[in-house]
């Protein structure tokens, strides 16, 4: 008796009510809207930026993406180990073929260099790389610099803006299961959030490695929507750089799998669509 009422009572990780409501059965619904979805403007692409730190999985989720789309695991963006530091080094634009099609999905995701926090320095030059990038100044192809950011002068600078250069939402991918952010990770996230709200430009939140937090999510994805370990990630996160719960998307990322799998694919779904649809209503505000 002394024994058990000595015990401490091992902490909940598993809710007894879905903190987040998933329909994992409405793939096809989400692929039409998806397939569908046009800018207002005719000939307009809708331009999706990301960022975040080394690692996060940013190049990770734009191929999850891809093969969600194509129905079969798939690459078009390099990614590196993990535990390496972040491989893009150049700002690139992925246009996803619709498949079986001569078309591509008219959406552009924006892939960049990692967030640099080494110094103050840094972190000022990547805000502002970010900020041009946002306002749609820098061409595919530039080489980011981590001592000085783009200049005017440079071939990769665009003076001559479209409808399409602009970019409509600003995406910020996160590893879930990495240990509490930084104060100057933390600094520079928010800093790049100021200039994306004075521009107008919505942004939402990506945190990847779920399975990695929560291993009951692990063994399978549908118990993350009542998994207090990633519910907990996400509160945190959201307390500390300010983007809204409802605006913060869970996934697992397509990394060593061969085939695609169906829950797998409702969450990066549901992430894209809800992209979608909150850059889209800044669209209708231009």
């Amino acid at each position: 008796m002394g024994s058990s009422a000595s015990k401490r009572p091992a902490q909940r990780s598993y809710l007894s009510k879905p903190w987040l409501e998933m329909n994992w059965g409405d793939k096809e619904s989400k692929l039409r809207f998806i397939t569908s979805y046009k800018p207002q403007a005719e000939d307009q692409q809708f331009r999706i930026l990301f960022h975040g730190p080394a690692g996060a999985g940013k190049s990770s989720f734009i191929n999850s993406v891809n093969s969600v789309l194509q129905g079969r695991v798939s690459t078009v963006a390099p990614v590196n180990n993990p535990d390496q530091d972040g491989f893009t080094k150049k700002y690139t634009g992925y246009r996803i073929p619709v498949k079986d099609g001569d078309n591509f999905y008219p959406f552009v995701i924006n892939d960049m260099m990692s967030l640099r926090t080494s110094s103050r320095r840094t972190r000022k030059v990547n805000v502002k790389d970010v900020k041009k990038a946002m306002k749609g100044h820098i061409r595919d192809g530039y080489t980011f610099n981590p001592e000085c950011s783009l200049s005017k002068s440079d071939e990769h600078y665009n003076d001559s803006l479209g409808a399409s250069d602009k970019v409509h939402i600003l995406v910020c991918v996160m590893d879930a299961s990495s240990e509490r952010l930084r104060t100057e990770v933390v600094e520079n996230i928010q800093d790049i959030r100021e200039e994306a709200t004075d521009l107008g430009i919505p942004q939402v939140a990506i945190l990847t490695k779920i399975d990695v937090v929560c291993p009951k999510t692990k063994k399978e994805i549908k118990n993350m929507c009542r998994s207090k370990l990633i519910h907990d990630r996400v509160q945190e996160f959201s307390s500390q750089v300010g983007i809204p719960k409802n605006h913060i998307f869970p996934v697992k990322n397509y990394e060593l799998e061969k085939n695609v799998n169906g829950d797998v694919d409702a969450l990066i779904l549901h992430a894209l669509k809800r992209i979608i649809e909150i850059g889209n209503d800044s669209l209708k505000k231009d």
